[in-house]
């Protein structure tokens, strides 16, 4: 039986031809699965009971479940989920002191870049997510905890190295006959996978882009991003120039701050000179522990990075710690519950 949730608006229509079914009831099931959010064909009403049955025979409804939910004590969220082959993912909700309610979604159950400073990283990969696994996530939480404002493709896994089922989930994301999510509410983080990016460039809306730098030096990015060591810094700076000459768009430079491996003052200058001549906004980040020896930067250091980086007139922001009791912070995700 197939699951709903794979389906797009036009391949829903063109499953429906196939069943004999009326191409305007599709747009309808369609509008109560990805709007209204109601999950049991027996619950949409202005769908003759007939087709209802039709439906069931046909199409599984086939979402994550929400095995388990984690408060951490500055009110973010952080969701366990089981999916059907019995693995599992977490994803977490983030409320901003500015009132904003941001998703942290999963693309893979795991991570295969080993990122030395990441939980999900550090525990192995095991898949790539469907697209409906992807949505599921917004849509579970986004039922329980309506006012949803922002999404972020920051959680476990690598999107780029699942760009096919990326794609189709924003696709559906923000159409109208969805959620009709903002695209610009929407950001996507990556660690630097130059062909994708380019190709992402050409995609006809205005999702933002995330990089995930986190150093300038390819000597200290190859100690804590191994792609580094396939992907050098100079291919990744290229890519990102072609997305800003090709977009307009301004790219966020993610940089996790670990104490006395990237936040060293030659650290600091191999960054400035990493953004010079880029339309970037870099995003200070500090280390949150996953246990090992690595720790978070001092706040004088931050501060000087900070100060530093405004100076040279570049756009920076520092993000505040969320969810860190509840291993929900960036880089904790690993799918064990406590």
């Amino acid at each position: 039986m197939q699951n709903i949730f794979d389906y797009d608006l036009k391949s829903l229509c063109s499953r429906f031809a196939e069943l004999n079914i009326p191409k305007f009831r599709a747009k309808q099931v369609f509008l109560w699965l990805h709007k209204k959010l109601v999950f049991d064909f027996s619950l949409m009403s202005d769908l003759p009971l007939e087709l209802r049955e039709v439906l069931s025979q046909n199409f599984a409804i086939g979402l994550p479940r929400i095995i388990k939910t984690f408060k951490s004590k500055d009110k973010t969220i952080k969701f366990l989920f089981g999916l059907s082959d019995g693995t599992r993912i977490e994803s977490v909700l983030l409320k901003s002191s500015d009132g904003r309610f941001t998703i942290c979604v999963s693309t893979q159950v795991g991570c295969p870049l080993a990122c030395a400073f990441c939980a999900t990283g550090q525990s192995g990969f095991k898949r790539n997510l469907t697209a409906s696994e992807i949505i599921g996530q917004v849509y579970l939480i986004t039922k329980n905890f309506p006012g949803v404002t922002n999404i972020v493709y920051m959680g476990m896994g690598e999107p780029f190295l699942n760009y096919a089922n990326v794609v189709k989930s924003i696709n559906v994301l923000i159409s109208k006959e969805g959620l009709n999510f903002g695209q610009r509410k929407i950001s996507i983080s990556t660690s630097g996978i130059p062909e994708k990016i380019r190709i992402f460039a050409a995609e006809d809306w205005q999702v933002r882009l995330a990089v995930s730098l986190n150093s300038a030096d390819e000597r200290i990015r190859s100690r804590l991003m191994p792609i580094n060591k396939k992907i050098p810094l100079s291919r990744i700076k290229d890519a990102i120039k072609y997305y800003i000459s090709r977009t307009g768009r301004r790219v966020t430079l993610e940089y996790i701050m670990i104490k006395d491996v990237n936040d060293t003052p030659d650290a600091l200058v191999s960054l400035l000179d990493f953004c010079q001549g880029l339309l970037v906004n870099v995003n200070l980040i500090p280390f949150n522990s996953i246990g090992g020896s690595f720790k978070a930067s001092e706040i004088k250091t931050v501060n000087l990075f900070l100060r530093t980086l405004i100076n040279n007139k570049i756009n920076v922001n520092l993000r505040n710690r969320r969810g860190e009791d509840i291993q929900a912070a960036c880089g904790q995700l690993a799918f064990k519950p406590l």
